[in-house]
């Protein structure tokens, strides 16, 4: 079964807005949600340690700190995702074997066109990679999938 990234429309908008800031260069960032919900709620931007077009990683200091933080929230990472800025919204064999977070959505956001942009999500496990849908939503409260936080009448 193929599961779906469903994604509130604000963070969506903010990981291409920071695609778009650290263009040339690739950006990369984090969106945790809640322990177990498969919801991501916040998006925490990260320092690309390579400032690189081609290549990114997460500044391990800056790593630690982002995961002990989540990890006393009670949150994990939903979303883990960075853009690439010549080439399609596509895993590279690099983004394949730095993939270590098995629950993670690995979203890609390609800037190459200026006027557009192109935003992808993948499950990476095992170096396997498989493409899912993403559904935008305005509000989870009345999203298609997940719990609405609205209990049912009697």
């Amino acid at each position: 079964m193929v599961s779906v990234l469903v994604i509130r429309r604000d963070l969506v908008d903010a990981m291409v807005a920071h695609a778009r800031r650290d263009h040339p260069d690739e950006a990369c960032g984090v969106l945790p949600g809640p322990e177990g919900s498969d919801r991501p709620e916040r998006a925490i931007e990260m320092i690309n340690a390579e400032r690189s077009p081609t290549f990114y990683r997460f500044d391990s200091t800056e790593q630690l700190q982002v995961w002990r933080q989540m990890d006393s929230n009670d949150e994990e990472p939903v979303v883990i995702y960075h853009s690439h800025t010549a080439t399609e919204a596509y895993p590279s064999r690099t983004d394949v074997a730095y993939a270590s977070e098995p629950n993670a959505h690995y979203v890609l956001v390609s800037t190459r066109d200026p006027e557009t942009y192109e935003l992808r999500s993948y499950r990476i496990l095992d170096g396997e990679v498989t493409e899912e849908p993403v559904e935008v939503v305005e509000s989870y409260m009345f999203a298609h999938t997940g719990s609405d936080e609205v209990p049912d009448r009697d």
